[in-house]
């Protein structure tokens, strides 16, 4: 029972020490809050074939990123996710589908297509990528405020919630304008983006710090998000 017991303490310094490590206090609103009182907006980005294009096509494409890059006053963060896609279902939706099939002839090139991506998949990976943007906001904090100031609080807590709530919508609306100027700056080169919704978001982030899960949560395609 004491080693039981021993171990489970254990398992909770541990998780209270990783807990530790993360930088993200919270996320609400669409928005990630980080523990130094700074935001994050992420933005899912489609992807551009580049090599597809014409010599004039790719010229004007590096043009306007350069332009984009040029007018930015902030920082901004590209993440790109890489993860095994799993064919499981994929393969077994083929396989009712062979089976169901009258016609003699697709019932056999279903049956050839499944075992070749049967056998692609045992011998390789096929990887889906896909690209965001961080978009950073940074308040600037007061940090050392005075004892009246620290007194006042502690007995007014009411009127520091509300206050609190003022100065989250003030700077998140200094990141959507962020997040609007970033979208019309790369609007030209041709790629598509949406702001990930709160939901996204904490998938995003699990899935990012739980990369050996065997079955991780998936976000929302690219595709199926509504991009305007």
């Amino acid at each position: 029972m004491e080693k039981l017991f021993s171990n489970k303490l254990a398992k909770e310094k541990s998780s209270a020490a990783t807990q530790n490590f993360l930088d993200i206090e919270e996320i609400k609103e669409d928005v990630v809050i980080l523990k130094n009182k700074s935001l994050r907006a992420v933005l899912a980005v489609s992807a551009i074939n580049y090599d597809l294009k014409s010599t004039e096509e790719q010229e004007a494409i590096i043009s306007q990123y350069q332009s984009f890059l040029n007018s930015l006053d902030f920082p901004i963060q590209i993440f790109i996710t890489s993860k095994k896609i799993n064919m499981g279902d994929y393969l077994d939706a083929l396989e009712k589908r062979e089976k169901i099939q009258d016609n003699e002839l697709l019932k056999f090139q279903i049956s050839e297509y499944r075992n070749f991506i049967d056998q692609l998949t045992s011998v390789t990976s096929i990887m889906d990528k896909n690209f965001y943007i961080v978009v950073p906001f940074a308040p600037v904090e007061d940090v050392e405020k005075g004892f009246l100031k620290n007194l006042m609080d502690k007995f007014n807590p009411q009127k520091t919630i509300l206050n609190k709530r003022e100065d989250f919508e003030t700077y998140k609306g200094q990141l959507i304008q962020r997040i609007e100027h970033v979208s019309s700056g790369l609007s030209g080169v041709g790629v598509q983006m949406t702001p990930l919704k709160t939901q996204e978001l904490i998938e995003l982030l699990y899935n990012s710090y739980n990369p050996t899960v065997h079955t991780p949560d998936e976000i929302t395609d690219i595709q199926n998000l509504d991009i305007k």
